[in-house]
């Protein structure tokens, strides 16, 4: 996998502070993207070990207390990128206890395919949905367009129930 930017402090995507991961490679390529130079698989740089390290180590720093991470991209979700994505998601939980992950997606929570709902699983909020430039709002809070959806994930991993929209609810 590569990423495209990654930002240590971030106080735009989601709530709090937190630690942002800009992925490379989305098969959608909504027009009026604002992220088009994230859409090559192979742009940006490699993601290592180095760096999935720096994010833990950025994640439990005491100094800039951050409520968790967000992924976006590119596409965390696009098939190539979610085994690493995963790994990612797997080591926040084991070692960052107490934090909060957000993911952006182009794709929808009903069409996942079963490596991307494992995935899913781990997360707390899942802004699913292709970007629609006739539908852009820059009013709408972390989301694009109006027909993208903010899911609370959290009561839908302990109850098993139908995932809630955070907006829409």
């Amino acid at each position: 996998m590569h990423y495209h930017q990654y930002y240590p402090v971030d106080v735009i995507n989601g709530p709090g502070t937190r630690a942002t991961l800009f992925v490379s490679g989305c098969e959608h390529q909504c027009p009026g993207c604002y992220n088009q130079s994230t859409w090559r698989l192979d742009g940006g740089k490699p993601f290592d070990q180095i760096m999935s390290d720096r994010i833990i180590r950025d994640l439990n720093d005491t100094r800039i207390k951050r409520r968790g991470l967000s992924l976006s991209g590119g596409d965390p979700l696009y098939p190539t990128n979610v085994p690493f994505v995963l790994a990612l998601v797997k080591r926040v939980r084991a070692e960052c206890p107490g934090k909060d992950i957000w993911c952006w997606t182009g794709y929808l929570l009903g069409e996942l395919s079963p490596a991307q709902r494992e995935l899913v699983a781990l997360l707390d909020v899942l802004v699913d949905g292709k970007f629609e430039k006739k539908l852009a709002d820059p009013g709408l809070l972390w989301r694009g367009s109006s027909n993208q959806q903010i899911h609370d994930l959290n009561g839908w991993r302990k109850t098993g129930e139908r995932i809630p929209c955070l907006v829409c609810s």
